[in-house]
């Protein structure tokens, strides 16, 4: 294995996505959009259960050595001055490899209902995550983890990647609910266009957007500065999730 490859590897031992309340707020907003004939057949699978409700559970199940091998399914690194096309693979795949994977899963009805449950779980969460800017991270600093910040005035340093999983969603003292409440607001013309692009754009806008992610000194915290530039970039990835989740969703289930 190569030097580059065993530092992908590495990743997802430090790295989740968005923190639970992020991946609740993209499952509600998903909810919020599916057609009938979708909200039926995630009821067939999921029964009581809500998509807010099962959004963390690929997150959960990370602590399962019998899950080991799901853990580059989280992220892509994408190294600086290279695209997903150029750069040398993970051979034990990424996040665009999984959302293709689990896709086909739901989409055959053949496959038992067991590996349908657990492929739309990964969907819900997957697709979360790939609209997380540092899920298409940098290679050399695995996507924030290396980062070293402080958050406000807290003693205790974080990286850059913890912030933008939860501190960002967290300082706002919102419920998953109220976030889904206060975003869930978009025009038809927007909701159209970004259920017509595809995983690989998802992944290329988190890419163009990881750089604002690094804009700060790091001598001073993250504080109120730093939460103002980059709340627009949060709000809009969770709602673009959202909006694009329940699209893949009803057209698996038409």
């Amino acid at each position: 294995m190569s030097k580059a490859l065993a530092t992908v590897v590495l990743l997802p031992i430090l790295s989740f996505g968005w923190g639970k309340t992020g991946h609740r707020v993209v499952g509600q907003i998903a909810e919020n959009h599916l057609s009938p004939k979708a909200a039926q057949g995630i009821r067939d699978l999921l029964g009581a259960d809500s998509l807010a409700e099962v959004a963390n559970w690929p997150d959960e199940i990370r602590s399962d050595p019998t899950w080991k091998m799901a853990d580059p399914w989280h992220y892509v690194n994408i190294p600086d001055g290279q695209t997903y096309d150029s750069m040398e693979k993970n051979p034990a795949g990424d996040i665009l490899v999984a959302l293709k994977k689990f896709e086909a899963t739901l989409r055959n009805p053949s496959i038992s209902k067991e590996e349908r449950i657990q492929a739309l779980k990964f969907l819900v969460h997957l697709v979360g995550d790939l609209h997380q800017p540092l899920h298409a991270g940098k290679r050399d600093d695995l996507g924030g983890n290396r980062v070293t910040v402080n958050w406000f005035r807290s003693t205790e340093a974080t990286n850059l990647h913890t912030v933008w999983d939860e501190l960002l969603i967290e300082h706002e003292r919102l419920s998953f609910t109220e976030w889904a409440r206060f975003l869930d607001n978009p025009s038809e013309p927007e909701i159209k266009q970004w259920q017509s692009t595809s995983y690989s754009t998802w992944m290329a806008e988190s890419y163009a957007l990881r750089g604002r992610c690094y804009e700060f000194k790091q001598e001073l915290p993250l504080s109120y500065d730093y939460v103002y530039k980059s709340m627009p970039i949060v709000k809009q990835r969770l709602l673009q999730a959202g909006v694009r989740l329940a699209g893949t969703l009803n057209a698996i289930f038409q």
